[in-house]
């Protein structure tokens, strides 16, 4: 097993691409799911699974899944139901096995690529955000124009016969 301290830190990174190139996490951080730590637990996952993968021998894909899956309800609640748990688990194992073998080249390439992609995204995100919000202000605007004015006055509630007073719902 490689144990340089360098091709260490080479599989670190790729355990921190892996997981922060995860939508699953990004949105539990991004939405305070981990409450005002999110960010620090998301880089204290990357330890944690590092660490896991150092500590136990021919880890199988159910076992990662499971072990990532408890980390995510316990530290930011939770449940991991779209399917993309067996995907991060087979990229880490995939990351594992590359530096396991030494193929730290191979190592390289696979976590430049995962960046690169993760970078086409968040080049996308700014525009579908924009987009939001110019529809949100476009809404407000018809719902202004739509609403009756404020300034307008309601004519007094007037007594039934036997003394019961009609309310009407304000529109």
């Amino acid at each position: 097993m490689a144990t340089s301290a360098v091709s260490r830190e080479l599989f670190k990174e790729g355990v921190r691409v892996v997981l922060h190139t995860w939508p699953v996490l990004q949105i539990a951080v991004d939405n305070g799911f981990g409450g005002v730590y999110g960010q620090q637990k998301a880089d204290w996952m990357v330890d944690v699974v590092q660490q896991y993968f150092h500590d136990n021998t021919d880890l199988q894909q159910c076992e990662v899944e499971d072990f990532i899956a408890e980390l995510m309800d316990q530290e930011f609640d939770t449940v991991v139901e779209d399917g993309s748990l067996p995907q991060v688990s087979v990229s880490l194992l995939q990351v594992f096995s590359q530096w396991q073998e030494g193929a730290l080249q191979q190592l390289q390439h696979t976590i430049n690529t995962l960046t690169q992609k993760s970078q086409r995204a968040a080049v996308v995100a700014p525009l579908t955000q924009s987009d939001e919000d110019s529809n949100d202000e476009t809404q407000k605007m018809e719902c202004e124009a739509s609403c009756p004015s404020a300034n307008r006055t309601d004519p007094p509630p007037h007594d039934e016969e036997d003394g019961w007073t009609v309310v009407k719902k304000k529109k």
